[in-house]
């Protein structure tokens, strides 16, 4: 019940501050979660709804971009990490950040996806954000995490659901980046820092599937269920 609360007195606030058009984001979340809770369950609807009260919280709240990194990165490490064949049946598998909520988990690729998708909504910039290809040496596998450059030339922030906390690339010495991606364009990663530019991120083909399906009108369901 006091979840219930914090949240209803949460999006009160947000109508309140952003005026009539909030309330039409707001049912259009509502709806989201309905849609949500009707495909995967209650538990998913509610961390759709978390989900969704961050994003308008940030919104309409002055984070700073450090703020609203360390808080996306919180928020959806807290999920579980699964294989994509155990989860969704396939060895390789994009969620879409409502599949990703709606199954309570996925691989290092789901998780940078939806914080990617997340951060764009919050207002970063997609200059300052890209997904970065991996590997990482430890564990001797890919790896997919997520870079937020400051500014064109510095060296990015890592957010990695390995490592929870946002470190500079420099201080990774256990990922070796292969290449990134942002909405537009492709890199091949020389160097902990910007890369070889090398034509659109249009080449990607997962990239490609996941964003022609990120409504809840193409909502896959998984081959398990994490919530029990």
């Amino acid at each position: 019940m006091g979840r219930f609360l914090h949240r209803l007195c949460g999006l009160a606030v947000l109508s309140i501050v952003l005026g009539a058009p909030a309330q039409s984001l707001l049912d259009e979340d509502e709806n989201m979660a309905e849609a949500v809770h009707r495909f995967y369950g209650d538990k998913a609807a509610n961390r759709l709804r978390g989900w969704r009260q961050l994003v308008r919280e940030g919104q309409v709240t002055d984070w700073s971009d450090r703020e609203t990194l360390s808080r996306v990165n919180i928020f959806f490490n807290r999920l579980h990490f699964i294989d994509d064949i155990k989860l969704w049946g396939k060895n390789d598998y994009w969620a879409t950040p409502l599949e990703f909520l709606g199954a309570g988990g996925g691989d290092c690729e789901d998780f940078s996806v939806a914080k990617y998708f997340s951060l764009r909504e919050l207002g970063i910039d997609d200059d300052k954000l890209r997904l970065v290809y991996v590997k990482a040496l430890e564990l001797n596998q890919f790896h997919m995490v997520v870079a937020y450059y400051p500014t064109a030339s510095a060296v990015p922030l890592i957010l990695d659901n390995l490592d929870g906390t946002i470190r500079r690339a420099t201080e990774r010495g256990d990922l070796e980046p292969i290449y990134s991606f942002n909405g537009q364009h492709l890199w091949l990663m020389r160097e902990r820092g910007q890369g070889e530019l090398a034509g659109k991120a249009s080449r990607l083909s997962l990239w490609n599937d996941l964003r022609g399906r990120v409504d809840v009108k193409r909502l896959q369901r998984p081959s398990m269920n994490l919530d029990g």
